[in-house]
């Protein structure tokens, strides 16, 4: 016989959802922050014993939900792993991104995600958001004040608009296993269009990296994987 897990009837539940309880957001270290199913996907699963009744919240309610939820108070922030599977959890999790305004370090690693363009994260020092499905650099979020950006394993094709970040305080930056990164001269290209930038995949801006065109077909890189 198929024995339920003691914690089978919350997995659908964000954690401000259970009852008794007084942690906030900015206390939870990997929160979880997507929804879960209707109760009409749910039925049509077979598992509607898995959620609750939901209630009508009446306005006290949903103002204290609204506290627990403090987003704007964190500085660090680990949304990585939501399993984002539907677009109503797509939604949610991009609500929670527009209210993290002190937001300095935020990893989203493997969620899925294509654009957040929308988003804004006007005090991020550090993002990664490896093992994603980003084409384009114009699909990430506005980060003005970003010094340390990881897009590795994405599928980033081209070099366009990497230029947008020039007049930020980038230092460092990881491209590696996008298909840029086999674009011919793909350092020299990146270090031309960064001026400021000290790192890129880990390895530190060497001379040839910054080589005048006259000189550069002197100059030859492998990259093995």
């Amino acid at each position: 016989l198929f024995l339920k897990l003691p914690s089978d009837p919350f997995k659908y539940l964000c954690w401000c959802d259970i009852e008794d309880h007084d942690v906030r957001g900015n206390q939870l270290h990997c929160p979880r922050v997507r929804e879960g199913p209707s109760e009409e996907e749910l039925f049509f699963r077979g598992e509607e014993h898995t959620l609750k009744k939901r209630k009508q919240l009446t306005d006290t309610e949903k103002w204290q939900k609204k506290l627990k939820e403090n987003w704007e108070n964190c500085a660090e922030l680990n949304l990585s792993f939501q399993d984002l599977g539907d677009l109503y959890q797509v939604e949610n999790f991009k609500r929670i991104l527009r209210r993290l305004i002190r937001v300095e370090k935020l990893w989203l690693v493997d969620n899925s995600l294509t654009d957040l363009s929308a988003i804004r994260l006007p005090r991020c020092r550090e993002l990664n958001v490896n093992k994603n499905h980003f084409t384009s650099f114009k699909q990430l979020p506005k980060i003005p004040r970003i010094q340390h950006l990881s897009l590795a394993e994405n599928n980033i094709m081209t070099l366009s608009g990497i230029s947008d970040f020039r007049h930020t305080p980038l230092e460092s930056l990881i491209l590696k296993r996008n298909p840029c990164e086999f674009q011919e001269r793909y350092r020299q290209l990146v270090f031309s269009s960064l001026p400021n930038l000290k790192t890129l995949d880990g390895i530190p801006k060497l001379p040839e990296d910054c080589s005048p065109p006259e000189i550069r077909f002197f100059f030859k890189m492998c990259t093995i994987l």
